[in-house]
C-alpha cells in the first residue's frame, strides 16, 4: 500500500532550488485502507527473512545488537502472547518505560497488533511524574528496565489499577515479571488483530499548560498521516542506502512518530543509542553506522557546532538528509549545517496531537531561514482568529490544520481525544480547524513565520514544557508558600526552566535553599524540567480570579535579557 499519490515529484540536483510545492500540495491524495495495522505496516510485512535490518543498537557500556525484522517479529508476537496471559486485551492500556533499547521496539509492536494501548513514559520521568500519568492512563501493565524501575517502584503501591511490572535488561525484585522468562516460555507465533485506522494505538502525555498533562488518544492511522511530513522533510525517504537515527527519545512524539515508526514502515533501518548525547558521539554514530538521515532538534545542533566546529575533518559524515523541530533554528546554525555537515535542514512543525504537519523540502521548494515552512501535502492548514476565521496574509493568528483535506477525504494525522477529558478535546477545536495554540502569520506564498505560544507551554532544548507540573513539584517543597515557573531567553537552548518562588514566612531566601528545591525538583521529575533559575519573590503578579499572570513575568524576563 502506498499512503499517498504525488509523490514522484523529486528533484535530483542538489544544486537547483525549484518551487514545486503547488504541484506536490494539490496533486496529493490520501489512501488509507480499510483496515490498518500499525505492527503490520511497520514491521510483519517485512519479516520475511534474517537479512533485513531493523535496527542497529549500540549502548554507553559498549554493548552492540543487530536485529532482524523477523527477530522483532518472533519478539513481539512472544510479548503479545505472554501479554494476553496476563489478562491484557483489546484497549488495555499498557506503559512502555525504556529508553532506545530493542525491548523498546518489541513493547509497541507487541501492544499494536494485540490492539492493547501503547503508554510511553519517558525514561528521565522522576516518581511523580509517573504515578500521575499510570494512574490517569490506568495502565495495567508496566515495561521497565533497571533504570526506569527505580522510579516505579516507590510508587507501586498506590497504583491499584497496575497489575503486572515487567523488568528487562536485567531489572530484578520483588513482584517484578522477568522479560526473558516470560518470553521463552511464550509462543513465537502470533496472529494480527484487524484494527481499523481510527482504532486508537497510543496514549502521549502533553506538557500541560494550565491544568496537568493531558493525554493524546493516537490512532492507528496517524502512522500514515506522518507519512508525508516525513518522507517531504526527508528529501523523498527512502531512497538506497538509507539509514536513520535521532537521538530523541523514543517515548517522545519526535522520537516515536517522526522516526522510529516511519522509518519501519519504509522497512528501512534505524539506529538506536541507549546512552547521554554527546557532540563528538553524534559524529561517532553517525560514522560508524553509515548514518544517511538524521532528526536532531536545534539544540543538539548547537552543541555539535560548538565542540565540533569542522566536524567532516575528523569523521566521514555523509548525511543526505537533515530535519528539525522542536524550536527554532536560527539562520546562523542552518548555514552552519551547509557548509560543515554538507546537508541543508528542514524544519518542521507540528505537536503531539496533529504531528508533523508544517515544514520544508528543500528539493522541492526554496527554504526560506527563520520560517516554519510550509503545510505539508496532504494538510489543509489556516492562520485563524478566536471566532475561527482565517486571518489575512501577514496577519498574525493562531495555526490551525482542517479535519479535512482539498478532495474531501479526512486527514488522517489527527488525533482522537484527550484521554477521559471530553471538554479539552472540545476546546481544541473551531468547526473543522483543530487550533495549534501557536501564534504564526502566514506571507503571500504560503509561508509560516512563527509569533510565539498562545499558552504558557515553551520549549527548552527540544523539550516542550509546561509550568504547572513544575510548579505543583516546586509547591511540595516544606520551604514554599507559591511559585510561578516561565521560561528565560537562553542562547542555547532556546529558553531555561526558571522558578520564582515566594517562601513561607518562617524561611529566607538563600543560595542553600535554592539548591535545596532544585534537589527536590530531581526526585521527582525529569532534568529538563529542574529550574536553571531561581529567584526569591515577596509575592507573584495575580488576576483577580487568583490566578498568577506568567505572561507578566515571561515579559519581565524578556526586558531583562534585551537590556542585557
Amino acid at each position: 500500500m502506498s499512503a499517498k499519490t504525488g509523490d514522484g515529484l523529486r528533484a535530483t540536483q542538489p544544486g537547483s532550488v525549484p518551487d514545486r510545492w503547488r504541484e506536490a500540495w494539490e496533486s496529493f491524495r490520501w489512501n488509507v485502507p480499510a483496515d490498518f495495522n500499525v505492527a503490520h505496516w511497520a514491521c510483519r510485512r517485512w519479516a520475511t527473512g534474517t537479512d533485513r535490518v531493523a535496527l542497529h543498537w549500540e549502548d554507553e557500556s559498549g554493548e552492540t545488537r543487530t536485529v532482524s525484522y523477523l527477530e522483532l517479529m518472533q519478539a513481539s508476537n512472544r510479548l503479545s502472547n505472554a501479554l494476553a496471559t496476563l489478562g491484557v486485551r483489546g484497549g488495555d492500556r499498557v506503559a512502555i518505560i525504556l529508553p532506545q533499547r530493542p525491548e523498546t521496539v518489541v513493547s509497541y509492536l507487541a501492544c499494536y497488533q494485540m490492539g492493547a494501548i501503547a503508554v510511553p513514559l519517558s525514561f528521565l520521568f522522576g516518581a511523580d511524574a509517573l504515578e500521575y500519568r499510570l494512574q490517569h492512563s490506568g495502565a495495567r501493565v508496566a515495561i521497565v528496565d533497571p533504570v526506569t524501575l527505580a522510579s516505579v517502584a516507590p510508587v507501586r503501591g498506590r497504583l491499584a489499577q497496575l497489575e503486572h511490572v515487567i523488568g528487562c535488561a536485567g531489572a530484578a525484585g520483588t513482584g517484578l515479571l522477568d522479560w526473558d522468562a516470560l518470553l521463552a516460555r511464550a509462543s513465537p507465533r502470533f496472529e494480527c488483530a484487524a484494527t481499523r485506522p481510527a482504532d486508537p494505538s497510543t496514549i502521549i502525555y502533553t506538557s500541560g499548560t494550565t491544568g496537568p498533562p493531558k493525554g493524546a488518544l493516537i490512532p492507528h492511522c496517524a502512522l500514515i498521516g506522518n507519512l508525508s511530513g516525513f518522507e517531504h522533510s526527508h528529501d523523498g525517504f527512502p531512497q538506497d542506502g538509507d539509514l536513520f537515527w535521532t537521538p530523541a527519545d523514543w517515548a517522545w512524539t519526535g522520537g516515536l512518530w517522526d522516526a522510529l515508526m516511519p522509518t519501519l514502515y519504509h522497512g528501512k533501518a534505524i539506529v538506536g543509542y541507549r546512552g547521554r548525547f554527546e557532540p563528538e558521539l553524534a559524529c561517532r554514530l553517525i560514522e560508524k553506522y553509515g548514518v544517511r538521515n538524521a532528526f536532531l532538534v536545534p539544540t543538539a545542533i548547537k552543541m555539535m557546532m560548538k565542540a565540533v566546529p569542522k566536524p567532516r575533518d575528523k569523521y566521514a559524515i555523509g548525511l543526505r538528509t537533515l530535519m528539525s523541530g522542536g524550536e527554532a533554528l536560527g539562520p546562523t546554525v542552518f548555514h552552519w549545517c551547509r557548509e560543515e555537515l554538507g546537508v541543508t535542514v528542514n524544519e518542521i512543525f507540528g505537536q503531539t496531537e496533529i504531528n508533523y504537519i508544517v515544514g520544508n523540502s528543500h528539493l522541492l521548494w526554496p527554504v526560506r531561514p527563520g520560517s516554519m515552512g510550509r503545510a505539508y501535502p496532504g494538510h489543509r492548514i489556516a492562520v485563524i482568529d478566536d471566532e475561527g476565521r482565517e486571518v489575512p496574509r501577514g496577519e498574525a493568528g493562531d495555526v490551525a490544520l482542517n479535519r479535512y483535506w482539498i478532495d474531501g477525504t479526512p486527514d488522517p494525522i489527527f488525533f482522537l481525544g484527550y484521554w477521559g477529558n471530553e471538554a479539552a478535546t472540545a476546546a481544541k477545536y473551531s468547526g473543522d480547524w483543530c487550533r495549534t495554540g501557536d501564534q504564526a502569520s502566514m506571507d503571500e506564498d504560503g509561508y509560516l513565520w512563527y509569533q510565539g505560544r498562545a499558552d504558557d507551554v515553551f520549549k527548552s532544548a527540544g523539550y516542550r514544557i509546561g509550568p504547572s507540573e513544575i510548579e505543583n513539584c516546586i509547591v511540595k517543597h516544606p520551604a514554599v508558600a507559591n511559585c510561578a515557573v516561565v521560561p528565560t531567553p537562553d542562547p542555547t537552548r532556546g529558553a531555561l526552566v526558571k522558578a520564582f518562588v515566594m517562601l513561607t514566612p518562617e524561611n529566607a531566601p538563600s543560595e542553600e535553599l535554592k539548591e535545596s528545591i532544585r534537589e527536590h525538583v530531581k526526585k521527582f521529575l525529569a532534568p529538563y524540567q529542574q529550574p536553571r533559575e531561581i529567584e526569591f519573590v515577596p509575592e507573584l503578579p495575580m488576576t483577580t480570579t487568583g490566578k498568577v499572570q506568567r505572561k507578566v513575568l515571561r515579559e519581565r524576563e524578556a526586558a531583562r535579557h534585551s537590556r542585557g
